[in-house]
């Protein structure tokens, strides 16, 4: 699978170049799922570079056939822990926007340690966004959206700045499916302080 970026050595740092053999930035899908938004977003930005990462193999598979299939030059897949792929394999500052949609809320007490973001995520998400970079979050889950907006917006590392352009921002299809439920849709963009 040509979008399928399989790091030689997964314990070494890549650039963007080393993923896509040229560009400076890009932006990640935190657990892209099914790829439905960033096959999306790949589309609509072709100008940009995207990396979808997913823990999954048989998901992962399926996103990059599909890129494939849409003949989606822009975007590739890495099989990987979001936050190892972060802290460990991608280059410092060369990101500039992270999306992080609809994860799994960990509702119960007892599995709030298994949340992606954390007090010590933060720095990790500081590290590989460029200046000014974005982390851009949605879920549908009051609580776990709650924590978010407190442990990053509670950082000196990021502000949290109003989030404009929503509307042209393409839906996951959890986000879909929360909506036709009648679900609230809770929305945050936190952007890194230089």
């Amino acid at each position: 699978m040509a979008t399928a970026f399989i790091p030689p050595d997964y314990f070494r740092r890549y650039s963007v170049a080393d993923i896509f053999g040229s560009g400076q930035e890009c932006e990640v899908d935190l657990g892209c799922g099914d790829g439905g938004f960033l096959l999306a977003v790949a589309h609509q930005h072709p100008e940009r570079l995207y990396i979808g990462v997913e823990r999954l193999l048989g998901r992962l598979r399926k996103v990059c056939s599909r890129a494939e299939a849409q003949g989606l030059e822009n975007v590739r897949g890495v099989r990987a822990e979001s936050r190892y792929f972060l802290e460990w394999m991608l280059q410092a500052e060369s990101v500039r926007r992270l999306h992080y949609l609809f994860p799994d809320p960990w509702p119960k007490e007892r599995h709030h340690k298994k949340r992606f973001v954390q007090e010590d995520t933060v720095p990790v998400l500081y590290r590989v966004l460029a200046p000014e970079g974005e982390l851009l979050f949605r879920t549908d889950h009051e609580e776990y959206y709650s924590w978010v907006c407190e442990i990053v917006g509670g950082s000196p590392l990021f502000r949290r700045e109003e989030w404009t352009d929503l509307e042209n921002y393409p839906a996951t299809d959890f986000q879909r499916q929360w909506e036709a439920q009648g679900k609230t849709i809770y929305s945050a963009r936190f952007v890194r302080n230089s």
